[in-house]
């Protein structure tokens, strides 16, 4: 069986495995084994509904989700971040930062499976929890809303990545897997939309939820989502909109110490608008819980706690007003003592001009190094807040974008009056170019830039800036990986210039 197809039928009984946290490695490619489980005979009871939809969330901590396939085409692709490690190390990452790529580069391949994969995993969900005979309605439409809400996100990365997609929905027959063709981006955009409003009416706010199941999607992430892909459509009106629901249900603050939303203490806490958990669970082995995120982006050496990927590049550095000290909370030096003060990182001579995400650090943990404990931070409510003001400038209301504004900066702030002075202007064209800075440097790390990039319409501007040799109308969107097009006969058609 080729795993890299657009939809592999072997996750069909496969995912089912995932359901169960404890770690089955069953292949249910071995139809009804009696006593177990199969495809056939799930989704029996709310139970059963409930763990389809925890197999969702499972799949963003794989190396498709998080590792070089996210990182590679969010961060180190733009002018945040370099390649990283050692120099000869993982030349298919350096090809993105460069951008030397083709369509051949494993981390499209790896980034359109995973993401479809997931979108495979909703779609099973949402297709057969309604059918479940006997459960909780209410919580029958909150799982099918956190599905959709889960399938909204993947699609809104693969349209900002790619352009035009197959828009799959349903669970597909065994002939239909490799005819799939791209739909127009504004189709894609209406799927997006209208899962996002549909899980905005059947999801929960944050606090309705108990504490063991904080991490799941709710009706501010999906308002924020949903502010996010107005924005992509240049939609101002609804960004506001959506924006200010999600700030205006007072579900959450901007925690005191920016640094703090990225160490073990800010875990789902108030600032948190959705994030993916993780936990090393296991004292051995990365266990079904961990996530590589932390491992390839952890400093390369002594302590030796990663690969050393993902390095935040010069023009980042340089990108920082005098004294923000967002600066020291996103990147780790040399000689720098640790977060929990354990160490100080030492000199690596094998890599050039070392310096390390911050953001991804996690302290001592069980098990290996990619038994990664921390979770993903994907949405955080300083984002909401610099949509926010982002959409009310565009809609002509500067005096209320400011409020917003500052907020943010007043929190990197703190008590310190000599750095950070408050943005006054309300010229619409300064203060767009105030609140992109602080967007990058707010939000630096966390694999926003290039999306943002994108939709400014300035990331050759930026990127050839930057040094990389970015080509218009060639560079805007990714190449589709060869391999879909190969297995599809032709019916998935190559993105312009390559």
């Amino acid at each position: 069986m080729r795993t890299n197809s657009l939809f592999p039928k072997k996750w069909l009984f496969l995912f089912i495995a995932v359901f169960m946290a404890a770690g089955c490695q069953k292949d249910f490619l071995e139809r009804k084994p009696k006593g177990q489980l199969t495809f056939d005979t799930f989704f029996e009871n709310g139970e059963q509904a409930q763990e389809s939809v925890n197999a969702i969330y499972s799949n963003f901590r794989s190396w498709e989700m998080c590792a070089f396939p996210w990182i590679g085409i969010t961060d180190i692709i733009s002018d945040d971040a370099d390649k990283g490690s050692t120099p000869n190390d993982a030349q298919y990452v350096l090809d993105l930062d460069n951008f030397t790529f083709d369509a051949t580069n494993q981390a499209f391949q790896q980034s359109w499976s995973g993401n479809y994969r997931t979108i495979f995993r909703a779609n099973v969900a949402i297709e057969n929890i309604p059918k479940v005979p006997e459960m909780d309605e209410k919580l029958r439409a909150r799982l099918i809303g956190e599905a959709k809400f889960l399938r909204a996100y993947c699609y809104l990365r693969l349209v900002q990545w790619y352009g035009p997609l197959p828009i799959i929905t349903r669970q597909l027959n065994d002939d239909e897997y490799l005819t799939q063709v791209r739909q127009p981006v504004e189709s894609v955009y209406d799927t997006i939309e209208q899962d996002l409003l549909d899980a905005i009416a059947d999801l929960p706010e944050k606090s309705e939820y108990t504490s063991k199941d904080l991490g799941r999607a709710t009706k501010g992430a999906a308002r924020g989502i949903l502010a996010k892909l107005y924005l992509v459509k240049h939609d101002f009106t609804n960004a506001e909109k959506f924006a200010l629901e999600a700030i205006n249900s007072g579900e959450y603050s901007l925690l005191d110490r920016y640094g703090d939303n990225f160490l073990p203490v800010g875990e789902n806490g108030k600032e948190s608008v959705f994030e993916i958990g993780a936990a090393a669970l296991q004292a051995s082995v990365a266990g079904p819980g961990a996530t590589p995120y932390n491992m390839i982006q952890g400093v390369r050496g002594v302590p030796n706690l990663g690969w050393g990927f993902n390095r935040p590049s010069d023009d980042l550095v340089a990108a920082y007003e005098p004294g923000d000290p967002r600066r020291q909370a996103t990147i780790i030096y040399v000689g720098e003592v640790l977060p929990d003060g354990a160490t100080i990182v030492e000199d690596n001579p094998d890599v050039l001009n070392e310096r390390y995400n911050q953001k991804a650090w996690v302290p001592a943990h069980a098990g290996l190094q990619d038994n990664g404990p921390g979770n993903l931070r994907l949405l955080r409510y300083a984002d909401i807040l610099l949509i926010a003001a982002e959409a009310l400038n565009e809609n002509g209301k500067a005096a209320d974008a400011l409020g917003y504004l500052e907020q943010v900066r007043k929190r990197a702030r703190g008590s310190n009056n000599f750095i950070l002075p408050e943005v006054t202007t309300t010229d619409q064209a300064e203060l767009r170019e105030k609140i992109r800075h602080e967007r990058r440097v707010e939000l630096a790390m966390e694999q926003h830039r290039w999306f943002d990039l994108l939709r400014w319409g300035i990331a050759g501007e930026v990127m050839r800036a930057a040094g990389k040799n970015f080509v218009d109308a060639k560079h805007e969107l990714l190449p589709l990986p060869q391999s879909e097009i190969d297995l599809t006969g032709g019916n998935l058609v190559q993105n312009q210039g390559y």
